[in-house]
């Protein structure tokens, strides 16, 4: 791709539409009847915490300010760009429910608010949600009444507790080191859909490349009579069909997909779905959806996508903005990071300490990239932290589990929650998060602790390596995977107390970091990268091919992931600029990348 067209494109996801996100925000659970809660909001911060003993939900007290939705008060596109400590902030929006919606469920959808939230529609409690990165929704039927309705939200983010999955999140004023802005509230998209009288909450998609597929839906309001049917669509034509009768609140069904096509990086071919409740040969609810087929598995050290040694190239990806923290700006900058990932030479990406937007995701299947998961950790052991990670990890999960892009799960990195290894509790919280994960979906293989102190349970050995140069990584690691050889610490040991290595593949999930400033980038003044800033494109480059030469001498590896796709903040070791500009010619990242067969 020229300099040009890069440039045009980079400045081209900075476009947002008069609705901002206007797109279905959970493309792989869509409804055709939807209406987009984005856009202006009334606003107000609650410092002295008196909304709720001065009921602000049905008062009719008015918010002083207005924010635009879903980008949070310390983002510039909120409109408020605010990043000082507000821990307790309310919305309020009107609404009016389009014709024909009389009759349906009305379901209240909220992509991700950080981190308590409380809901009220027309001064009434819809619900209550946990978790700063899971989505929720409410059925709101029964609140709602003729003409204008309003909601109102109260977000609660202690910004400096340490015990709460946060990510990146700093908790102090100021960001610094590897901790940036935080995200406060409203953080994805908030929309309405209308429904059927029973409705489908959930489909759990299940492929296997001989061409079955097994569909777990779950419903809501089951009544007697109801079925549950699925179609799915190949090119636009019916390629299989299954049906199943309600059990409960729950239908399973299983269809045969004839010479089903493979999912992959180089052709990520999709099949799409229709589900609906029928009764009486009737749609009472109807969900468009899709999956692809593809297996994941390792064997003799090395990763296999489709039964096939895969080596894996990714980039670490914050997935932060500089105009919008957290959340993606628009469907254009999803793309752009997406193709510009792919266009270096990468077939992957670690989406590092967050939960990513279901949009990016959706992309990621349909563009063909690698997705490892990552949750965003919280920093502190306790009970309670144990109690919040673990049932937001269960909604993680549980959210992207259809996503053929994705093709791990990582839900602690570098011991974040767990600081105390040698603590038999923070062990077993270490290992048990390994096993949930399994249980939960067994076609995927996870990391327990990405980096270093490991224990026996993981099904790939993740270590993060900083080494400055070649020369260095390739004294460090010449014993690497041979018998008896000990994983090297970095940072940390390698292994956690009182266990040894299981002999799974190794990944260098995290190695580079590679700082430059393009001529005339501006930077923070504590900009900093890993072993100092490089003073041109040519000596990061130099630096960044000895690496790899290394790592394609080190045949134990089985993939690695390079630090980082963006600068970000103070951070300034991306192969892009924090605004997306690029700072070295894409073909030589692909020929660099080419150094590792």
């Amino acid at each position: 791709m020229k300099a040009a067209a890069l440039i045009l494109a980079a400045a081209a996801y900075l476009q947002v539409a008069d609705i901002p996100r206007p797109e279905y925000p959970q493309p792989q659970f869509q409804r055709s009847d939807w209406v987009s809660l984005n856009g202006p909001w009334e606003f107000e911060f609650d410092d002295s915490n008196v909304g709720e003993e001065q009921n602000w939900e049905s008062s009719g007290r008015k918010f002083s300010k207005t924010i635009t939705v879903p980008f949070c008060f310390e983002s510039k596109l909120s409109g408020i760009g605010d990043t000082s400590f507000h821990p307790f902030v309310w919305y309020r929006r009107a609404f009016t429910l389009p014709a024909g919606w009389s009759g349906r469920r009305v379901l209240l959808q909220f992509g991700a608010v950080d981190y308590h939230a409380a809901v009220w529609v027309n001064g009434k409690m819809a619900g209550r949600h946990e978790g700063g990165n899971t989505p929720f929704r409410f059925d709101v039927t029964s609140l709602l009444h003729p003409g204008s309705n309003t909601i109102v939200v109260r977000a609660e983010d202690p910004p400096t507790d340490r015990f709460l999955p946060r990510g990146k999140q700093y908790w102090e004023p100021k960001s610094r080191g590897i901790f940036y802005t935080r995200t406060t509230g409203i953080w994805q998209s908030v929309w309405i859909e209308a429904a059927g009288e029973s409705y489908l909450e959930q489909v759990r998609v299940t492929p296997s490349n001989d061409g079955t597929v097994r569909f777990e839906g779950r419903v809501a309001r089951p009544a007697p009579g109801v079925a549950f049917h699925v179609e799915v669509k190949f090119g636009g034509h019916t390629v299989a069909e299954a049906s199943a009768r309600l059990d409960g609140s729950r239908a399973t069904s299983l269809a045969a997909v004839p010479d089903p096509k493979l999912w992959s990086v180089t052709a990520p071919q999709l099949y799409d779905l229709v589900f609906e409740l029928r009764r009486d040969g009737k749609a009472v609810d109807r969900v468009g959806s899709y999956f692809g087929f593809r297996s994941i598995d390792t064997a003799s050290g090395r990763f296999l996508l489709n039964g096939r040694p895969t080596y894996l190239k990714m980039v670490l990806d914050q997935g932060y903005w500089p105009e919008s923290t957290l959340t993606p700006p628009s469907d254009d900058a999803i793309r752009y990071d997406i193709r510009m990932t792919k266009e270096m030479g990468f077939n992957g990406a670690r989406k590092h300490q967050k939960l990513e937007d279901p949009r990016y995701l959706y992309w990621a299947d349909r563009m063909g990239l690698l997705v490892s998961s990552e949750m965003a950790n919280a920093y502190l052991f306790d009970e309670r932290y144990a109690a919040r990670f673990t049932k937001e990890w269960i909604e993680a999960v549980e959210r992207d589990y259809n996503h053929p892009s994705i093709v791990m799960w990582i839900p602690i990195n570098e011991s974040w929650g767990v600081p105390n290894l040698r603590d038999p509790r923070q062990q077993d919280h270490l290992k048990s998060l390994y096993y949930l994960t399994k249980s939960l979906d067994p076609s995927r293989p996870v990391i327990d602790n990405d980096g270093w102190e490991h224990t026996d349970t993981t099904d790939l050995f993740g270590i993060h390596d900083y080494a400055r140069n070649g020369e260095l990584f390739r004294a460090k690691y010449k014993e690497l995977g041979k018998p008896g050889a000990p994983v090297p610490p970095n940072g940390r040991a390698a292994l956690a107390p009182g266990y040894k290595y299981n002999g799974s593949p190794i990944f260098l999930s995290e190695f580079g970091g590679i700082a430059f400033l393009e001529p005339g980038q501006k930077a923070a003044e504590d900009a900093w990268g890993y072993a100092g800033v490089e003073p041109s494109a040519g000596a990061a480059l130099t630096r960044l091919r000895s690496l790899y030469q290394a790592i394609a001498d080190t045949p134990a590896i089985m993939g690695i992931c390079y630090t980082q796709l963006t600068d970000v903040e103070q951070e300034i070791n991306g192969l892009l600029t924090y605004d997306r500009k690029p700072k070295f010619d894409s073909k030589i990242l692909r020929d660099i990348n080419a150094l590792i067969p």
